[in-house]
């Protein structure tokens, strides 16, 4: 079976964007293990179905790159309006497209070619309840505490954004062994969902760096709702003032966050389209 797909990545969180708005292949799990592999496949942090809506101009659903189905992604929704934009499927701005988050509103901005080169996100609100997350503590939060993961001591604040995050500041997250580190926190016991893990330095009155380590796809070169919960804890723990924008340095390159006083948060960075292609899929492989 030939599937057409579109790449395209936001901020290096890359995704295999298709087209389903004439419908959804009968196995969206299973097409994204088999083409989310870096060195056998097309490569890609996970797929995104860009389908039909009753209630949106469109609907996003994505799956990690294990199978699973996530709830939202920041740096895909920026791409799906692109792709919507772009192809003059949608003509509207903004552009509201529903996820299993919630309908968000997504404003696009052109580049010179005309093309979607940026777009704003509306992300909802940040919480803090441990039932959102959700996260299993004694008490209604867990913020700044302390979580003994992997024979370590960290301090931690869970952020839900729609889907469950835990930050944890720490001097260098450059120097963090991600890979032995992050599946302790994505499995651990605390978080019967599993959990997307931001480790992330202040470095400024207005900008910090973050390595994040996502839920069914491992360590990526970003995450928008995981930079929008890192701010949210950051303003929570009184680093940065609420209203001001945030710049978050990441894996593959820079977003600007702003959470206001009611936990509100937005989120803009760039959208690009990298190729199109064909994928050959054996569906009894």
């Amino acid at each position: 079976m030939n599937i057409p797909f579109t790449k395209m990545q936001g901020a290096g969180n890359d995704y295999i964007y298709l087209d389903c708005l004439d419908g959804e292949p009968a196995d969206p799990a299973a097409l994204a293990k088999a083409m989310s592999p870096r060195h056998t496949s097309v490569g890609a942090d996970g797929l995104v179905l860009i389908c039909r809506s009753e209630v949106a101009d469109a609907k996003m659903r994505m799956f990690n790159a294990d199978g699973s189905e996530g709830l939202m992604c920041g740096n895909a929704i920026r791409c799906v309006a692109k792709y919507l934009a772009d192809r003059d499927l949608v003509r509207a701005n903004p552009i509201m497209i529903e996820t299993r988050s919630g309908v968000k509103k997504i404003r696009v901005y052109l580049g010179e070619d005309g093309a979607v080169c940026e777009a704003s996100v509306d992300m909802g609100r940040a919480s803090f309840a441990a039932a959102d997350v959700p996260v299993v503590c004694e008490g209604d939060e867990f913020v700044d505490r302390s979580l003994v993961v992997a024979g370590r001591i960290w301090r931690a604040t869970c952020v839900s954004m729609g889907n469950p995050h835990v930050v944890v500041f720490v001097d260098d997250p450059q120097a963090l062994d991600l890979s032995a580190i992050g599946p302790a926190f994505e499995h651990h016991p605390a978080f019967p969902e599993r959990v997307n893990t931001e480790f992330v330095h202040v470095e400024g009155a207005d900008e910090l760096e973050m390595r994040v380590w996502e839920r069914g796809s491992g360590e990526t070169y970003a995450c928008g709702t995981g930079a929008c919960a890192a701010v949210a804890a950051a303003v929570r723990l009184g680093e940065f003032d609420p209203e001001l924008p945030v710049t978050v340095h990441l894996k593959g390159g820079d977003l600007e966050i702003c959470v206001d006083w009611d936990w509100d948060v937005e989120m803009v960075g760039p959208a690009v389209e990298v190729y199109e292609g064909v994928y050959n899929y054996d569906e009894t492989a």
